[in-house]
Parts: structure tokens; sequence; C-alpha cells
């Protein structure tokens, strides 16, 4: 039995600590908090290609939405650092869709679209509002500065969310690290397959601005695209279900036009 001089002896030592060693617990790479809140709060739409978000539950749910945004923001860089490139990856697409979440949640539901948090000289992805990483940071770093750059995994577009209509859906799910793969490769396929930003018309393949705006990120060679038309031939099955616009797709013989973007917000009140 440990005596009472011991009990203060280990007292005394463990408030020589820094609090953050006391506090902190190893970070749960399932997302298993993220998770609860999506499945409670995201729907798919019949077609199984969009979803819808509910803020309405989510600002009901904003505790719990707090506990998840504090576990991020509390992950040390060197901590970071030393994971595997999957756990990375998922714990920034999370962290993106999470506080875009959060975002909106800050003046909804007196908002329509997300580009209605921004200014005349700032757009809203480019509000340091969090930390992630021990700094102040804006959704366009996450995007921009780190998933683009340090992984050049052109999928990722299907998968972090501008809480908008035009944009690929947010899952139902967290993404973690031992899913990660099929998990980009499923929300690419049901973002290549709604008919609404990705289609067959006539002599023309009409796609999402994606397409245009991150056209780099599909010419990288990752995955076997070396021209964005890759991406259309590897996808000509969810693109068209006529046998003779899948052989143009395959063989790259169909012009090619951006469709305008929806920016209204993915609301499932809506």
């Amino acid at each position: 039995m440990t005596s009472r001089r011991q009990t203060l002896a280990l007292f005394a030592a463990s408030a020589l600590l820094p609090w953050p060693a006391l506090a902190q617990t190893p970070f749960d790479h399932s997302h298993a908090a993220w998770d609860a809140l999506l499945k409670k709060h995201v729907r798919w739409l019949p077609d199984g290609k969009q979803s819808r978000a509910n803020y309405k539950g989510f600002a009901a749910d904003r505790a719990a939405l707090k506990i998840v945004l504090d576990s991020l923001s509390a992950v040390p860089k060197a901590t970071f650092d030393s994971w595997s490139k999957p756990q990375q990856m998922a714990f920034l697409i999370n962290a993106y869709n999470a506080f875009t979440v959060e975002l909106i949640l800050t003046k909804y539901p007196d908002l329509k679209s997300i580009k209605e948090l921004g200014s005349f000289i700032q757009s809203p992805w480019k509000k340091k509002f969090f930390t992630l990483l021990g700094e102040q940071r804006h959704l366009d770093w996450i995007e921009h500065e780190q998933l683009r750059p340090r992984y050049a995994e052109p999928r990722v577009h299907a998968a972090v969310n501008c809480a908008s209509i035009g944009c690929p859906a947010l899952r139902d799910e967290a993404f973690t690290a031992t899913r990660l793969e099929a998990q980009l490769e499923d929300g690419m396929r049901r973002f290549m397959g709604d008919r609404t930003r990705n289609r067959v018309k006539g002599d023309k393949v009409e796609v999402s601005s994606i397409f245009k705006w991150f056209r780099e990120d599909f010419e990288q060679g990752h995955g076997g695209f070396k021209q964005v038309e890759d991406v259309f031939a590897r996808y000509a099955e969810q693109l068209s279900d006529q046998p003779a616009e899948q052989a143009a797709l395959k063989a790259k013989t169909l012009g090619v036009s951006h469709l305008d973007y929806d920016w209204s917000l993915n609301d499932a009140g809506r």
C-alpha cells in the first residue's frame, strides 16, 4: 500500500511536469467522435452520389463538435510528423471537413452559401479561425499547403468538402488510415457518377470546374493520370451508361467543357 509520504512525493513530482504531458492521451486514429457526428447528421440522397448536412443538428451538437475540434487542435506537429502518410492524410481531411462545419455554424442559419462568410478582401478559406499543428490556420492552408503538395493525391478533391452543393459529397463517415484508399476511390466514383456535375452530352464531356481549377493535380502522373482526359477515361462507366460514349471517353475523342459551380449550401434543411 502506498504511504501518505509516497503519495505526497508523487504529487509533488507530477506538479513539476508541464500540463500537456499530464493531459495528453494517444490520438484516436479511428476518429470515432467525428465519425459519430457524421453518421448522425449527414445523409446520402437517393442517388447515392450527393449528400446533405443537417447543420441544425450539428448546431445542437456543438459541444460534441467542439470536443472533436479541440482534439484535432491538441495534436503537436512533432506527433503528426511521426505518423504514417495515410494517418496524416486522414487527419487533415477530417480536420478540413470538421472545421468547415464549424465555420458554417458561426452564421447558420442566416446564410445561403459559404461564400457569405468571406469579405471583399478575404475569402472564407483564408480566415484564420482555428489552431492546427501548433499555429493559427485557415482552410486553404490544409488543402493548398498540405494535402495537395505533400501527398500528390488528386482524389483528395473528392474528399474535402466546401459545404456546397457543387462540391463532391461530404461522407457520412470519418476518413481513417486503414480505409483511406477505399474511401478516396469510392468518393471519386460517386463524384464522377453524379450527372449533375459530370456527364457526357453530345460530342463533349461536361465536367465540374474542379477539373479546371486543379487540372495540374490530375496531370502529375499519380495513378496513371498524365492528362485530365485520363481521369475521364478511367471513370468512363461512371460518366455514362452508353457503350458508345464510354468508348469515346476511353479513346479521349470528346471535347471538354466545364460546368458552373453551385455554391449553394449543402443543407439538409433546404
